[in-house]
């Protein structure tokens, strides 16, 4: 009797192996692979090399949901010249920030009037004028000086940035939003501007084309709609240090306004 019993046990344990066998076998693929990876670590820790990381990050693809800008844009706001009456003594020949805000505010109001006659554009630039000189702003003003005297004033909500590029520009532009920059003004190679131009201005960037951006130059009566291509621009914005001489050494920063 104990002999027949020996085979039959030998056989029990052959066929419960080969049930666990197929077990491992249909394992879901989940199992399968932390058994693997357990494996793997393991084998790892056995020649010194401990905590292998559990995956690979893989890039980002882009987002492809962004729509491409469009090759040219503009956006139609009023223009003045600084000097309205073509009268360049003082305040006027120091008035390019307050003929960009200007220009900006009539956009923002809803302004029509492809240029703004001198009547009006003058009598709106002197009240902000004495506004500034009553509340302690002298000639220059720095871009972020510029966006308290819009929010005082005009009760604008300024918003400066320093991401000063091409793309950003017509970003914001596309957006809706006209963009007012400080410039080192001899830089801007303007043929208009008499005695080299001003050490220190401001425009307001208004669109593009393919190679420049199109602009409402207050430095000159010609100004409406100046292009300037985009590498002179983009190099010539530089913030107000203090000293006309250190232009070339203010940092690049540019204003939009919001309601």
């Amino acid at each position: 009797m104990r002999s027949t019993m020996l085979p039959i046990a030998l056989l029990l344990t052959l066929l419960a192996g080969c049930s666990r066998v197929q077990q491992s076998g249909n394992l879901p693929r989940w199992e399968q692979l932390s058994s693997e990876s357990e494996s793997s670590a393991s084998s790892l820790a056995s020649v010194g090399i401990q905590n292998p990381p559990s995956s690979i990050a893989l890039p980002r693809p882009q987002d492809s949901s962004k729509s491409p800008l469009p090759s040219t844009f503009e956006i139609e706001v009023p223009f003045t010249p600084q000097a309205p009456h073509a009268n360049w003594d003082d305040p006027y020949q120091e008035a390019c920030e307050e003929a960009s805000l200007l220009m900006v505010h009539w956009y923002l109001q809803g302004e029509k009037r492809a240029v703004v006659p001198p009547d009006d554009a003058d009598r709106d630039l002197l009240a902000l004028i004495r506004w500034e000189t009553n509340n302690g702003y002298g000639q220059d003003v720095t871009i972020t000086q510029l966006g308290e005297v819009a929010e005082q004033y005009y009760g604008y909500t300024p918003v400066i940035e320093e991401t000063v590029t091409v793309e950003r520009i017509k970003e914001l532009l596309v957006a809706g939003y006209p963009v007012i920059v400080p410039i080192a003004g001899r830089d801007l190679g303007n043929p208009y501007f008499s005695g080299g131009g001003p050490w220190y201005h401001m425009l307001v960037i208004v669109g593009y084309d393919r190679n420049e951006f199109i602009t409402n130059e207050p430095g000159t009566r010609r100004g409406e709609g100046y292009k300037y291509s985009y590498d002179v621009l983009i190099a010539a914005i530089h913030d107000w240090t203090g000293v006309k001489e250190e232009i070339r050494t203010g940092a690049k920063r540019m204003m939009i306004l919001k309601r």
